[in-house]
């Protein structure tokens, strides 16, 4: 494939991913906000989400579910999102909330900081509230802005997919720093999750003050 070939795909892609923001804007809505979380898996770190309002312009090619994107490009699309934004919100809830509450309502909690957090910014620029939120799988109830939820939704909406990529990069992020505290577990490659590695620094030096107890019963 050539480069003016990628870029026609890639064009046509974010076209696509556009398709529920246009269809909200052709309805007067102009303030849209993709929800999504990364960390629901892992045995260790917290939960993290994003809330972010892109503009009806945006066109940052190659965005997309931040699982489909290479770590080194999803660093590079990290910035131009943010660079591009009009307002976002980070939510982050640790382990022993999620130990206390379960991780779906974590991730709901988290979601809910993330949209706080976005209007916050909204309202410092001076503009209004969110009016619509696109968020990937999970209903708010408790949550009055009108909201539509995606089964997939970091592969079909671009604000979705942007928020995915800002919460994926924040938590790796956050992984890595963890993983300078407590070094033998992998936490800079697996990020949390459960892999061999992992598994055998918990079987040879226990457990951290960052792991689920709830993730690790019948281990520990």
């Amino acid at each position: 494939m050539t480069k003016k070939e990628r870029e026609a795909m890639l064009q046509e892609k974010l076209h696509e991913m556009k398709k529920f923001e246009n269809e909200l804007r052709n309805s007067d809505i102009e303030i849209i906000g993709g929800v999504d979380e990364v960390g629901r898996g892992p045995l260790a770190g917290p939960v993290v989400t994003c809330c972010i309002v892109l503009p009806e312009d945006f066109s940052i090619l190659g965005v997309d579910d931040s699982k489909k994107v290479s770590e080194k490009k999803r660093e590079e699309l990290y910035g131009l999102i943010l660079e591009n934004s009009v307002a976002y919100g980070i939510g982050i809830i640790d382990n022993l909330v999620i130990d206390e509450i379960n991780i779906l309502e974590a991730t709901k909690k988290a979601m809910k900081m993330a949209i706080e957090n976005a209007n916050i910014m909204l309202k410092e620029k001076g503009l209004k509230k969110i009016e619509h939120l696109l968020i990937d799988a999970v209903k708010l109830t408790d949550v009055e802005t009108p909201q539509t939820s995606i089964i997939k939704g970091d592969a079909k909406s671009v604000s979705i997919a942007a928020a995915s990529i800002v919460a994926k990069v924040t938590r790796d992020r956050m992984m890595v720093e963890y993983s300078r505290t407590y070094p033998y577990y992998g936490f800079e490659s697996n990020k949390g999750y459960g892999t061999k590695a992992h598994y055998e620094g918990i079987s040879e030096h226990g457990i951290t003050p960052i792991h689920r107890k709830s993730f690790l019963k019948g281990i520990v």
